[in-house]
């Protein structure tokens, strides 16, 4: 599972990571915590460039009657992809990734839950695979776009905290996944793997990000004691 994640970065860092030269109402800030439900930058790419916007954590398919199945797909596992209803068909033609800088899992220790920060030990950017949809409220006619993130088996270091992790995609992959026209599904599908344990770290911090509403940055700060 992936539930909680960070993006640190300024909007500039965020922009020049993923060669997104039109930006339109859209300005990132710092985020420490970040949580299903809330508003978060994903890419995609309109078949000549990519794009940055905001959509909403916790996927909402199209046909859906109400928006409450939110709270059920933030995550969509990779190996049934294709055969839940609210995947299936998106895997073909809206693919996106999701910027993040660490996700957040917790770790059992001494009968507590102690959180974890995991991340690529250049403390770089990193791209999640992720799938989005648009639904309509029949009510008022607002749209939504939402997403969820692809998780996979653990690699070694995950598997210490959790049983699953989000699907990472190197440089090279996030191009694939988001190159709608060009790639098969076969090909995606191939790209849904962990991602090496020995390119990764993670480190204890404070019980503060096991609430919400504390986006702030001592949510990322190692515990004393720990580096």
């Amino acid at each position: 599972m992936c539930g909680r994640f960070t993006l640190t970065v300024s909007h500039q860092e965020l922009l020049a990571r993923y060669s997104v030269t039109e930006v339109t109402n859209f300005y990132h800030y710092p985020r420490y915590n970040i949580a299903p439900m809330q508003m978060v930058p994903a890419i995609v790419n309109d078949g000549r460039q990519n794009r940055i916007g905001l959509l909403r954590w916790g996927l909402i398919p199209s046909w859906a009657k109400d928006e409450r199945i939110a709270a059920q797909t933030i995550n969509a596992k990779a190996e049934t992809l294709l055969e839940k209803a609210s995947f299936k068909h998106l895997l073909y033609k809206k693919r996106c990734v999701i910027p993040a800088d660490s996700f957040y899992e917790w770790k059992n220790a001494s009968g507590k839950r102690l959180p974890m920060r995991i991340m690529m030990k250049d403390d770089g950017i990193f791209s999640m695979a992720g799938l989005y949809d648009t639904w309509v409220n029949s009510a008022n006619g607002q749209m939504l776009h939402t997403f969820t993130i692809i998780t996979i088996k653990p690699n070694q270091l995950v598997a210490e905290f959790h049983d699953r992790m989000p699907v990472i995609l190197n440089k090279q992959e996030e191009g694939k996944w988001l190159a709608r026209e060009k790639s098969t599904v076969e090909e995606v599908l191939a790209l849904l793997k962990p991602y090496p344990a020995e390119e990764m770290k993670a480190y204890p911090v404070s019980s503060v990000v096991g609430n919400v509403r504390n986006d702030i940055p001592e949510c990322i700060k190692p515990l004393q004691g720990h580096t």
